[in-house]
């Protein structure tokens, strides 16, 4: 496969904030760039020549002038490079391939053949991933291929041991799939991803101060401070799919009792409504196809209110507002966001027990009101997130850096 090779990779940092800087904005002109990023007017006109002789950056007309000649307006070309995300699930793998705005121009979903064996996954995917490219027909403009996966994983040796994939033991899953797909590959933790692909494509908003709750076959979290992804010295912050809701609660495959997850998660909040319902115990199982369809099948029934289902994830949000309230009176951020497919139907109802729980028990109620929000991507935020770790990585390194 025949691939780009620019000089984004090789990008200084003041690039980076200059380009990210174009990229939040709705139009910027070369003061204004300057102003935001702190560097000298000569600077950041060497570097725009840069970009603009690059494909990156596009002049697009004259501001509203503030006195003198107008100022040439700078808009980010979101068609001059492209980034393909994969998002491994034990229940599906999504692909997609979007712009530099973060837009989708592709995508494909599969289920994850988790019975094959890591090396014959590893294969599908990558013919999956040549398959995508040709589709999106701009070989020539792909920056690489970004995965998330969930931990733990080695993101220096880019090996992964994902808990609910059978057989997946420190995988080279890195080095494998750029071998498979001829592209540069960059790795990190679904959560993690998920948060950085809020971030880029959620504007302004986003990219100051968040807590990012990602839900999936697991629940995992992210964290933005001061602009940057925080990830912690062992690439664990923000777990709070751990956070322990009981000490005296089910036990957690992370070796603790009444973890988060072991609620929230899919398989608990499907075990759950069997169990109120009356019905024969079912073994959900992680990642399974029927345990995926009986937790969609809740949460339809949650957001159209029947009261057993409504009752299931109301005793589920409940222990995320626990959650999120321990999270918030650690790290005192003004947003959460909501996301994964595990939010499909029920995000506002997930939302509304967060925020009673963290308006009535967090430290900082009396000073401020936390807001909660959906993912402004949907469920393909992981798969979206994972281009972006390409993206991020390609012309702002500084967002990402531990």
């Amino acid at each position: 496969m025949r691939t780009s090779t620019n000089l984004l990779w090789l990008g200084g940092l003041n690039q980076s904030r200059v380009l990210d800087a174009v990229r939040r904005s709705d139009g910027i002109s070369r003061v204004e760039l300057a102003e935001q990023t702190g560097l000298t007017a000569q600077t950041v006109s060497n570097i725009v020549r840069r970009l603009l002789e690059d494909g990156l950056v596009l002049e697009d007309g004259r501001a509203t002038s503030r006195g003198g000649k107008p100022a040439t307006v700078l808009r980010l070309n979101a068609g001059a490079y492209y980034a393909v995300g994969m998002h491994i699930d034990p229940a599906s793998t999504t692909l997609v391939v979007t712009d530099l705005a973060g837009r989708v121009v592709a995508r494909r979903r599969r289920r994850t053949p988790t019975s094959q064996g890591p090396q014959r996954v590893i294969d599908a995917l990558s013919r999956s991933v040549r398959a995508i490219v040709a589709e999106a027909d701009v070989p020539d403009r792909i920056l690489g291929l970004g995965v998330a996966t969930p931990g733990p994983l080695d993101t220096e040796g880019g090996a992964v041991t994902p808990p609910h994939l059978p057989g997946w033991r420190s995988v080279p899953l890195r080095e494998a799939l750029a071998e498979g797909t001829g592209l540069k590959v960059v790795l990190d933790n679904d959560a993690t991803a998920a948060t950085i692909g809020e971030r880029w494509s959620g504007g302004e908003e986003r990219s100051s101060d968040m807590a990012f709750v990602y839900v999936g076959t697991g629940v995992g979290g992210g964290l933005v401070l001061d602009g940057r992804v925080y990830r912690g010295t062992t690439l664990n912050a923000a777990e709070i799919g751990h956070v322990t809701v009981d000490p005296r609660g089910p036990e957690c495959p992370c070796g603790n009792r009444g973890c988060l997850e072991t609620y929230v998660a899919p398989h608990a909040v499907a075990s759950d409504a069997a169990r109120r319902r009356g019905e024969a115990p079912a073994d959900f199982e992680r990642g399974q196809a029927r345990t995926v369809a009986a937790y969609r099948r809740v949460c339809r029934e949650a957001h159209a209110g029947d009261t057993v289902a409504l009752e299931v994830v109301s005793a589920a949000g409940r222990r995320l507002g626990q959650a999120a309230t321990t999270l918030l009176n650690l790290v005192d951020v003004p947003l959460v966001v909501l996301g994964g497919w595990g939010m499909s139907h029920v995000g506002d109802l997930y939302g509304t027990a967060l925020l009673d729980a963290v308006s009535e028990r967090s430290i900082a109620r009396s000073m401020r009101r936390v807001r909660v929000e959906t993912s402004s991507i949907g469920e393909d935020v992981g798969a979206i997130g994972a281009a972006a770790l390409v993206l991020h990585a390609a012309y702002a390194p500084e967002v990402t850096s531990v």
